[in-house]
């Protein structure tokens, strides 16, 4: 393998490494399922479809990974999704 394949190969390890992180969110007895799914589509970009079908797996299972990605960018919307009375954390 030449110098430039290894530092490519390298860098898709990196980036796949960075990208291993996950927002958990868990069910809680207090957010309607509309504040769920309405928080969702604003924070996280879901669609309503994404955002109805992850509230429903956070009620029935107790959590959802609602989103994956690069620890500086999962941050805040981590703690947009606290900050609207939501129980998330980054995984």
């Amino acid at each position: 393998m030449s110098t430039r394949e290894q530092v490519l190969e390298d860098l898709l390890v990196e980036e796949d490494i960075a990208n291993n992180n996950e927002i958990v969110l868990y069910n809680d007895d207090v957010n309607t399922f509309d504040h769920v799914i309405e928080t969702l589509m604003r924070v996280c970009e879901h669609t309503p479809h994404q955002a109805e079908q992850c509230s429903l797996i956070v009620h029935y299972n107790g959590k959802c990974t609602v989103k994956t990605g690069i620890l500086n960018e999962l941050v805040p919307q981590c703690t947009q999704l606290l900050e609207a009375g939501l129980s998330a954390e980054i995984v």
